[in-house]
């Protein structure tokens, strides 16, 4: 138990808060690219679970049994495709990554509202007070980037709203999202790793849920894909940069010997000789004859985004995994942390960012949105535990 909890948590910090780091890499030199981060991340975590979720027969691949019907799949995918691509797309509208952390921890509004319209939840005081303490924080943190002084152009101030009404619809999308996702799980339930009882068996629901997420959003793409052609020649035309990799002994004992400068040919024991093989494009791979290192000449974004792909799979991972190990409280609470945790990395000690000075945002008003969200979300979480332990009390 210990073990799963410290990969769990593990997945949980390391994973988000780095993934956070790389995003905001990405996003400062490349805003606009949103949608190919996006696809990336679906294509990473789709290709992870196929040996999980697809099997082949004599007729080629087929999908294996589910625990959830495919059909309530279809209406979570398109919602998770959407709060997604318009997460991320936010960025090119000049928003800061702390505006976007903040803000997205400000749903429990919109899922607030979304229940009490359409799934005739009642909320206690102390429910709505909490909700109200949230909002109050995400209007201050939208409202904490200086350019909404009166000495920034009336068209900057215009496409920074754009990005907040972008994060808007998606707050909207995934409260949503949240209402289907509990009607399925309140149907068909939750399975963990530990009720899995045979390789035979589906995989727990965490697993089934993220694939399928992933996986069936993959054509939904397609309405996208100049965008993504775009964008990927953006990024492959950017600046490069150079990394050193070291050959395996058994690798570069079988590179020809006449290819590589004997060390008398060298004009003296302290200079390096350097040979190229290929040269495909923007990426060369060179060979340092005595300390056997291969050097890449790659485009700048492909590390960062290697990078943010993988730890979006760790984070999911750990997110999913949580949601079977405690209680929907102790998840949240966690989750806020986690963001926390992202919050100083990014304004703090300014990983992700080239410039660690933040002059577009008044911190005083933006750290006073971001306690107020975080208090206000504890707080929500907290009266919602002793609700439902009165209601469990009286029944």
């Amino acid at each position: 138990m210990l073990a799963e909890w410290l990969t769990t948590l593990s997945f949980v910090f390391g994973g988000c808060c780095s993934n956070a780091v790389t995003l905001e890499q990405l996003t400062s030199q490349f805003p606009r690219a949103g949608s190919l981060i996006t696809f990336c991340q679906f294509a990473i975590i789709s290709m992870q679970g196929l040996r999980r979720h697809v099997v082949w027969t004599s007729y080629g691949p087929r999908l294996k049994p589910r625990r959830i019907p495919l059909m309530p799949y279809l209406v979570q995918v398109v919602l998770f495709y959407l709060v997604s691509v318009l997460n991320n797309a936010a960025f090119a509208y000049r928003i800061p990554m702390a505006v976007h952390i903040i803000f997205r921890s400000g749903g429990l509004v919109v899922s607030m509202a979304l229940g009490w319209l359409f799934a005739s939840k009642v909320y206690t005081s102390a429910q709505i007070s909490s909700v109200l303490m949230v909002t109050a924080g995400v209007v201050l943190t939208t409202l904490s980037p200086s350019e909404q002084s009166a000495s920034i152009s009336d068209a900057n101030i215009r496409v920074y709203l754009t990005g907040i009404g972008i994060l808007t619809l998606a707050l909207v999308f995934s409260g949503f999202l949240g209402l289907v996702q509990d009607y399925t799980y309140s149907t068909y339930g939750r399975t963990s790793e530990d009720s899995v009882q045979s390789p035979a068996s589906p995989p727990p629901t965490w697993q089934e849920s993220m694939f399928y997420l992933h996986f069936l959003a993959l054509p939904m793409f397609v309405t996208v894909r100049k965008d993504l052609l775009s964008q990927f020649k953006a990024l492959s035309t950017g600046s490069v940069a150079s990394y050193t990799v070291a050959v395996p002994p058994s690798i570069s004992a079988t590179i020809r010997p006449s290819l590589i400068p004997s060390p008398s040919a060298l004009s003296s024991p302290q200079s390096v000789t350097f040979l190229s093989f290929t040269n495909v494009g923007t990426s060369s791979s060179i060979v340092d004859s005595e300390s056997l290192f291969i050097k890449l000449q790659l485009p700048a974004a492909c590390l960062p985004l290697l990078l943010n792909t993988m730890t979006q799979l760790l984070c999911a991972v750990g997110v999913h995994r949580l949601t079977t190990q405690v209680s929907s409280l102790t998840v949240t609470l966690i989750l806020v942390v986690r963001k926390a945790v992202s919050l100083i990395l990014s304004v703090l000690v300014g990983w992700g960012r080239k410039n660690r000075d933040i002059e577009n945002i008044d911190m005083n008003m933006m750290w006073m949105g971001a306690a107020l969200v975080m208090l206000g979300t504890i707080s929500y979480s907290l009266a919602t535990n002793a609700r439902n332990s009165s209601k469990k009390k009286r029944e």
